[in-house]
């Protein structure tokens, strides 16, 4: 399906260029008779086409767009989850754009995005382009925020605003000490790192990457890069000339990333939480890793194989909901051609669990809900809680919605995995159950397509 254009600000010319579907679903929103009435005085008398089946009593015709007060605008905004309605409401005139700017409101559902430059605004299946350059090609996402690593830099585009964020390119990292050197030894012939792999021995890799990007400030952004497997987290000043790390510092298996409540958290994948303390480089000012402690010691989990030709993974998640830190585990069970081949394992269905970060304790909670009204969006390159109580959808919570995001296990799951479609899917934590939210949505795993991401608007 070909993706439409999107052009935000482009104002109705008329009541009758309003779409029903638009005027209809404002109706719908709109629980008060007295609320319905005002809507529809404006619209019958600037010649919009009948939305309901029975006219309501109407007041005095309005003689223009701005006759509608800002305070029922924003009603009607307040109500509309979709980034995609919201910018359609905007469109209709100055006086409902000013309201869009205006109004306080919760945040919207997120948009799925495609590194093709193909995005979908929830919950809708019809996907579109932004008008312009269409975005495509970002490396991973923050927030609202696309992620392009390039050469001479790393570029943070907001694609709502258009604003852009320069940091340093990969290139240029400060060592602390600047002195630091990669050690090695040889065991059998081979040259290993010595006593294990720091950021000294990936630093020229042509394979470095960003696996996670958080923008945790105005002033600091933080990011886990490395090679496969095995990452480090640098940290920069937007506008700076340079990353900081620790040169020294083990590099891990970093599963996520997570700035909660003015400190940063990484995850590893022994589920050992760890706090990330920082400091200001004296001589330049610039953000710097100062310490790094362990701040919950988790249980080894490891991958299960069992004789019926299965076999268990997992994948960790951070992310912040209602006030709490929480850890999910996605166990994923693999299907294998036959025992001993798990280099050739395709991905099957997922279960989840939820953990509550306990720090005064220091401890993992396992917890049973999330909230009736919260829905977790997962996903590898960025994950967030979302309430639904704004939009007035009671019990409809409780859920996660993730991406297919496999990247770190695309080389073992055989080489027909990459041809197949990915999509993204619904666990419901009271039941269990999962189903595929949008079978219309999908994509191939293979090539870049694989960084799928969920991008969360401001407003």
């Amino acid at each position: 399906m070909a993706a439409e254009e999107i052009s935000h600000w482009q104002p109705v010319r008329s009541w009758s260029s309003i779409p029903l579907d638009l005027a209809g679903m404002v109706l719908r929103l709109l629980h008060s008779y007295a609320n319905r009435a005002r809507f529809a005085a404006v619209w019958f008398a600037r010649g919009g086409t009948v939305v309901a089946q029975k006219k309501p009593n109407l007041q005095p015709p309005a003689l223009s767009w701005s006759s509608i007060p800002l305070d029922l605008a924003g009603l009607v905004l307040r109500l509309l989850p979709a980034h995609a309605d919201r910018a359609r409401f905007a469109s209709v005139c100055p006086q409902w754009r000013a309201a869009a700017r205006q109004q306080l409101l919760p945040p919207p559902l997120p948009l799925l995005a495609l590194p093709d430059g193909t995005f979908y605004s929830l919950p809708y299946t019809k996907p579109f382009r932004f008008p312009g350059c269409g975005f495509a090609g970002y490396q991973s996402a923050c927030g609202s925020w696309l992620v392009f690593p390039r050469d001479d830099g790393c570029f943070l585009v907001d694609p709502f605003s258009r604003e852009t964020v320069t940091l340093p390119p990969l290139s240029s990292v400060r060592l602390r000490p600047p002195n630091a050197v990669a050690k090695w030894s040889y065991e059998h012939g081979a040259k290993v790192a010595d006593p294990y792999v720091t950021w000294m021995h990936m630093k020229d890799s042509d394979k470095l990457h960003i696996s996670k990007l958080v923008v945790c400030s105005p002033n600091l952004v933080a990011a886990l890069v490395g090679i496969g497997y095995t990452s480090q987290i640098l940290m920069c000043q937007p506008g700076a000339l340079s990353w900081s790390v620790r040169a020294y510092d083990r590099c891990k298996r970093f599963e996520d990333m997570s700035f909660y409540q003015g400190k940063l958290y990484a995850l590893t994948k022994g589920k050992n939480l760890l706090v990330v303390n920082i400091s200001d480089d004296h001589s330049t000012g610039d953000p710097q890793v100062s310490r790094i402690g362990q701040a919950i010691k988790g249980d080894p989990w490891y991958s299960i194989a069992f004789t019926n030709n299965t076999m268990l993974c997992k994948k960790l998640y951070l992310v912040e909901s209602c006030g709490a830190l929480l850890m999910v585990r996605r166990t994923i069970v693999c299907r294998v051609p036959e025992p001993g081949l798990y280099s050739e394992a395709v991905a099957g269905w997922s279960a989840f669990e939820v953990f509550k970060a306990d720090f005064e304790h220091s401890r993992w909670v396992s917890v049973s809900t999330v909230g009736a009204n919260q829905v977790l969006f997962l996903g590898r390159r960025c994950s967030r809680a979302v309430s639904l109580s704004p939009y007035g959808v009671l019990g409809a919570g409780d859920q996660i919605s993730f991406l297919d995001d496999d990247e770190e296990n695309r080389m073992e799951y055989g080489y027909g995995y990459d041809k197949e479609n990915a999509s993204f899917g619904t666990y419901d934590i009271r039941s269990g159950g999962f189903s595929s939210v949008h079978p219309k949505i999908s994509w191939k795993r293979g090539d870049e397509m694989r960084l799928a991401a969920w991008l969360f608007p401001h407003d």
